[in-house]
């Protein structure tokens, strides 16, 4: 199964037991999302990826410049360990890290999290890429992901029980759009996917085909 077709199923199995209320304004809020246009305005293909250094799950910290200099790196943001869209696209990716480290390319996966809970998803799906915190969203805001959640919105996740404000080391409002990226040994982005919608995410086989038009 595709992972678009995994991420469909989940959705049209959980989205209509949510109440009506809560589905309003979640609708609501991707309405306006959408309609803001940030998905254009991040970075896109031929764009340098910026540079980072942020601490991984397991410890010690990980930098974009060590990376490319080993090989290709995919780069994908997620939103949290909270967001069951984002636990099957981790375990989507983990079941093809092997493929894309036989490319020679390395997986890092970032959200807002703090350490602490990056470092439990990581050991709950067995994952086996680099979990990284980018506490604050600094490194999404580079690339043009990061939003801020309306207050009606985030008064809807912390009636979900979601404890942003715990999890985000106290940036509970900031998250990043789902994006991933292939960049090269250059440090350029050489292609990318980027949506307003939480529940699409980049297809595995996309980046692979992504890696393979590197060599």
């Amino acid at each position: 199964m595709s992972l678009h077709a995994e991420l469909r199923t989940f959705f049209e199995t959980r989205y209509p037991e949510l109440p009506a209320a809560a589905r309003e304004v979640m609708e609501r809020a991707g309405d306006h999302l959408a309609a803001s246009g940030q998905a254009d305005r991040a970075l896109a293909a031929g764009a340098r990826a910026p540079r980072f250094d942020l601490p991984a799950a397991a410890g010690g910290t990980v930098a974009l410049d060590d990376l490319v200099a080993q090989g290709p790196v995919v780069l994908t943001f997620y939103r949290g360990a909270w967001c069951p869209y984002c636990n099957i696209a981790l375990r989507a990716l983990q079941r093809h890290n092997g493929d894309i480290a036989a490319r020679g390319a390395r997986l890092v996966a970032v959200s807002p999290q703090v350490p602490d809970e990056s470092l439990s998803l990581s050991e709950k799906h067995a994952l086996t890429f680099d979990v990284l915190s980018d506490v604050g969203s600094g490194t999404a805001k580079e690339y043009g992901l990061a939003f801020d959640l309306s207050d009606e919105l985030g008064a809807l996740y912390d009636s979900f029980g979601f404890d942003l404000q715990r999890v985000n080391g106290g940036h509970p409002r900031t998250l990043p759009l789902p994006a991933t990226y292939v960049v090269d040994r250059a440090g350029v982005i050489r292609w990318a996917f980027v949506s307003t919608d939480y529940t699409t995410r980049a297809e595995p086989a996309d980046i692979l085909a992504a890696l393979d038009s590197l060599s």
